[in-house]
């Protein structure tokens, strides 16, 4: 006859087996998503390809078990101000701007957030169709009032922005052409930290969409393994790199790595100024 004990001992040791089980599944999951992440960026730094990124791995039956199994995410608390008052324009544009940027000039790009200012130094010399557009863009007040949609801290670490949609499928009606791809910075498939690059929909699987940049960037806050398919554009000032890493520290939504930031990180003002 099977004692109390007993019974409670053997309880016991199904319920470590289950924890075991369900913590060795977890680290799978964490293993594939990392590697996933990076073997996927033509979609994970596109626009309108978030939902791929975030919740495509897997099939829809996984989807309710997974959540089950995997604890929710404790939120950080918000490290930034609320946004400014004011609502996104919407925009769209029928065709890439004039190229009217001076190549022999300094420009420089402003990010006025909710989280403190992000200073940018453009390349206009090495990237001039992406900073004429980004003069454009800012000039209308396209930037103003949207989020930074996106945070990853798992094999790649970035910031997301430039979409008025706030969902990572967002553009300005035109496209713009790739730049820059050979810059020595780019050593080793690593964008260092403080890189400023274009988010685009390349599929380097079958080389198709090139070009395909529009108005959503990131910006590097930690060196980043990628394939040099990504426009770099700029640089991150030491006080802009102060608030990303404001940002990175609370985290993101997901508690996997990838998903909406924490941290109410909206532009209030973007500007951009010739010197």
């Amino acid at each position: 006859m099977v004692s109390s004990e007993q019974r409670r001992r053997e309880a016991a040791r199904k319920k470590y087996l289950r924890q075991q089980e369900r913590r060795e599944a977890a680290r799978r999951r964490a293993r594939t998503r990392t590697a996933v992440i990076a073997s996927a960026l033509a979609v994970v730094l596109a626009g309108g390809a978030a939902v791929y990124a975030v919740g495509g791995i897997g099939d829809e039956k996984d989807t309710a078990s997974k959540a089950q199994e995997s604890p929710e995410p404790t939120k950080a608390a918000d490290p930034c101000e609320k946004p400014a008052a004011g609502e996104v324009k919407k925009m769209s544009f029928k065709k890439e701007p004039k190229l009217t940027v001076d190549t022999d000039a300094d420009y420089t790009m402003n990010l006025a957030t909710t989280c403190g200012d992000i200073p940018l130094e453009l390349d206009a010399k090495n990237a001039p169709h992406t900073v004429n557009s980004f003069d454009f863009l800012a000039g209308e007040g396209y930037f103003d009032h949207t989020k930074c949609h996106r945070l990853t801290s798992a094999g790649i670490y970035v910031l997301q922005c430039g979409d008025p949609e706030g969902t990572g499928a967002g553009d300005p009606g035109y496209t713009i052409p790739d730049e820059n791809l050979k810059s020595k910075k780019l050593k080793g498939g690593v964008y260092p930290a403080g890189t400023v690059a274009m988010a685009n929909r390349y599929n380097a699987q079958d080389d198709s969409n090139r070009d395909s940049g529009g108005s959503q960037f990131f910006l590097v806050y930690q060196d980043s393994q990628l394939p040099p398919d990504y426009t770099p554009f700029g640089t991150v000032s030491k006080e802009g790199m102060k608030v990303l890493q404001k940002i990175a520290e609370a985290g993101e939504q997901t508690g996997m790595g990838d998903g909406a930031p924490n941290a109410t990180v909206v532009i209030d003002k973007a500007t951009v100024e010739k010197s």
